[in-house]
C-alpha cells in the first residue's frame, strides 16, 4: 500500500451562521496591487477584503494597489458585494504594537484609515494584526504583557472614530485571529467578550496548523486534530476556543485555505499509512508561482511549497477532484482542501451557527470558481448562533 503524497481533508466534521440576513457571509480575501486580476466574478462573495496595507512606524499606510483601487472598488459595490481594506498581514504586522501603545499614534493611525476609507469608498476595515502579545514574523515588535490591552484601546477608539464620521454601524470592523484567543501575560485570554463588542466579525485562520516549519508533516488545515499527532488544533478546537473565550457564534468566520502546503519527506516508506511523518524543515518548491525568495527579516533564501489549487488542478497533479497521483519519485507530501473537506467545513459552520466562512485567497480558485461554489451551495443560513459543540 503506497501512501497518498497528496492529503486532503476531506471527511470532516459540520457547521452555520447566526446572522439575520437572506443569504450566508462569505468573506474572500483578495491578494491586491496595481497588477491584480479585476475580471473575477465577485458576485460570488458577499465581502471582499483587500488585503494588505501595510502600518508605517508613524502611523501611515502603504499600498501598492492605489492606482487601480478606485476601479476595483466600483467593480466589487456593482456585484453586490462590499469592499473593505486589510491592513497588516503575517508580513505586515511588524509595526502595531509600537503604534497602537502610543496615544498619539493611535490617534494619527486612526485618522488615516478614515481618510482612506473616505477616499476610496469602502465599506470597513480589516485589522490583521499577525499576531498581538506573540511573535508571527521574527521582525515583529511584540509587547506579551500589554498588546492585547492595547489592541482593545485602540479598536474602541476606532469604533468611536466610525460613529462619529460615519454614523452608528456604518462601517465594518474585523479581524482576522489565530487558532487561539489573543494573548494575555498569561497566556491566551480566558474573555474576548469586550474586542466582540467593538468589531463587527472575527476571521478565524483555521489553516497554517502544520507545515514545512515543523519536524513532521499533516494537515495544513484539519477539521479535528489526531490526539498527540501533529500540532494539536484545528477549525473545530479553534472554534470552541474563541466561542468559550466570550466570542458569540454569530459574529465568528471560519477561515479556509484555497492553497495547500508541500512539504519533504525524509524517508516516506517508514509509515506509508500516516500523514505524520518525519521531513525537513526546508520547503521544497511549490507550484509555478512560487520561487525562492529572499525574507526581508531574517535574510535566509526559501520557497514557500505553495500549492494553489487551480494549480493543484492545472498542474495535473490530481488524478480526480480529490485523489492525488501515487506513488510520487520525490517523496513530497502536499495537504490541500478539496470539495469534500470545504463541504464538510460548511457544514460545521452551520452547526455552530456561525456569521460565515472566510476564504483566503479568492485568487486561489479556479477559473470556474470550484471551491467557491461548494462553500456556497453548502453554507445556509441560520437565525441562532448555537456555539461549541466538541
Amino acid at each position: 500500500m503506497h501512501f497518498n503524497r497528496v492529503s486532503t481533508l476531506a471527511g470532516l466534521g459540520l457547521a452555520m451562521l447566526g446572522s439575520a440576513l437572506s443569504k450566508p457571509l462569505i468573506f474572500g480575501y483578495m491578494q491586491f496591487s496595481d497588477k491584480a486580476n479585476l475580471e473575477l466574478d465577485f458576485s460570488k462573495y458577499t465581502h471582499i477584503n483587500l488585503a494588505f496595507a501595510i502600518p508605517k512606524p508613524d502611523g501611515s499606510l502603504a499600498f501598492d494597489g492605489n492606482a487601480t483601487l478606485p476601479q476595483a472598488v466600483d467593480k466589487i459595490h456593482e456585484k453586490g458585494a462590499k469592499a473593505q481594506i486589510s491592513i497588516g498581514g503575517f508580513l505586515g504586522s511588524a509595526n502595531f504594537s509600537n503604534i497602537v501603545k502610543d496615544q498619539a499614534l493611535r490617534s494619527t493611525f486612526t485618522e488615516n484609515i478614515v481618510n482612506f476609507l473616505k477616499t476610496n469608498k469602502l465599506d470597513g476595515v480589516d485589522v490583521d494584526w499577525e499576531f498581538p502579545g506573540r511573535e508571527g514574523d521574527p521582525c515583529n515588535v511584540v509587547d506579551k504583557e500589554n498588546d492585547s490591552a492595547n489592541f482593545l484601546i485602540f479598536l474602541t477608539e476606532l469604533r468611536q472614530r466610525f460613529t462619529t464620521e460615519f454614523g452608528k454601524d456604518n462601517m465594518l470592523i474585523t479581524m482576522a485571529v489565530r487558532v487561539q484567543p489573543f494573548d494575555g501575560p498569561d497566556g491566551p485570554m480566558s474573555n474576548v467578550s469586550a474586542f466582540a463588542a467593538q468589531t463587527d466579525y472575527a476571521f478565524l485562520m483555521a489553516y497554517d496548523i502544520n507545515g514545512p516549519w515543523a519536524a513532521e508533516s499533516g494537515a495544513n488545515a484539519p477539521l479535528n486534530f489526531e490526539v498527540g499527532k501533529g500540532a494539536q488544533f484545528s477549525a473545530n478546537s479553534s472554534l470552541d476556543n474563541w466561542l468559550l473565550a466570550g466570542w458569540p457564534a454569530e459574529k465568528l468566520v471560519l477561515g479556509v485555505p484555497f492553497y495547500g502546503h508541500g512539504t519533504q519527506l525524509e524517508n516516506s516508506t517508514a509509515n506509508a499509512t500516516s500523514m505524520y511523518q518525519a521531513q525537513s524543515t526546508q520547503a521544497p518548491l511549490g507550484d509555478q508561482e512560487d520561487a525562492v525568495s529572499t525574507d526581508a527579516c531574517t535574510g535566509k533564501n526559501a520557497s514557500s511549497g505553495a500549492w494553489r489549487w487551480k494549480h493543484l488542478r492545472g498542474q495535473g497533479l490530481l488524478d480526480t477532484a480529490t485523489t492525488a497521483k501515487e506513488p510520487w519519485e520525490n517523496h513530497q507530501f502536499i495537504s490541500y482542501d478539496d470539495p469534500d473537506s470545504l463541504k464538510a467545513k460548511a457544514e460545521l459552520a452551520n452547526l455552530k451557527g456561525l456569521g460565515g466562512m472566510m476564504i483566503w485567497s479568492i485568487d486561489m480558485d479556479t477559473n470556474d470558481y470550484e471551491l467557491t461554489d461548494v462553500i456556497k451551495d453548502n453554507l445556509k443560513v441560520d437565525q441562532c448562533g448555537k456555539g461549541p459543540t466538541s
